[in-house]
């Protein structure tokens, strides 16, 4: 089965977000291909992180169906949407500063002590994690928190795995070793749906793709139809790959 065809395990279906008195997403269409890697793309304030949150119930669609695995899941509760074996890497990292690299992924272990096998099939993409098991998260660097925090959401098995800007911050020779880490997981059969600006890191890993603006989806389709067409990667966000090498 193509990228563009396998069927959805998340789908949006004209989801509105409200937070106070702005409203940040106008009837969001979005399809999540069941095993695959869909990029999210769009400029800054197009709608990208809100949709991350209103899928993890962090934000309450204000109208509209989010379905996961054919369930309507809008209006659940936050820690209802992650017992479906949904995780979520904000842009924020979300690490607890003053524990230990160690504690921090013990806590995300929900299911049980941690495997280690897992636990070094980790390392064996972000290593530092290991060089600082025993360190307090909040004396790492930028790029060494948001490794824990991807690290975090990849210590158990998920189902979907969502992300926000996961290569913002880190050092070019992380990002790579980010990538083969996404494709492994994708190999586990894991779903994952990733928000961000890189356009050459999305290039790179993404299957399927859909870019947002103003709070909708413009465009869906597969990713290599976009790295293809320059024309269309500068109509929907201002650029071309060739410029962003």
């Amino acid at each position: 089965m193509s990228a563009a065809a396998a069927e959805p395990l998340l789908a949006l279906e004209g989801v509105h977000t409200h937070i106070g008195p702005y409203h940040i997403l106008h009837g969001v269409d979005l399809a999540v291909a069941k095993g695959r890697i869909t990029m999210l793309l769009g400029r800054n304030g197009a709608g990208k992180t809100t949709t991350l949150r209103t899928v993890m119930g962090l934000w309450q669609a204000s109208a509209g169906a989010i379905h996961f695995d054919g369930r309507n899941i809008a209006g659940l509760a936050t820690p209802d949407v992650a017992r479906l074996d949904i995780a979520y890497v904000p842009e924020s990292m979300g690490i607890f500063s003053d524990l230990t690299v160690r504690e921090n992924l013990f806590l995300a272990a929900r299911k049980g002590p941690l495997d280690s096998a897992r636990l070094d099939w980790i390392f064996g993409f972000m290593p530092a994690l290991k060089t600082f098991w025993l360190q307090r998260a909040g004396l790492l660097s930028g790029g060494q928190k948001q490794m824990l925090s991807i690290a975090r959401a990849m210590v158990e098995p998920r189902r979907l795995l969502l992300v926000d800007e996961p290569s913002k911050g880190l050092a070019p020779v992380i990002i790579q070793n980010l990538i083969v880490a996404f494709k492994a997981l994708r190999a586990e059969g894991v779903t994952i749906l990733l928000v961000e600006q890189n356009f050459n890191f999305a290039s790179m890993v993404g299957d399927t793709v859909a870019v947002m603006d103003n709070g909708r989806v413009v465009h869906a389709g597969v990713m290599a139809d976009l790295i293809a067409d320059e024309a269309l990667q500068a109509r929907l966000l201002g650029l071309s790959l060739d410029s962003h090498q």
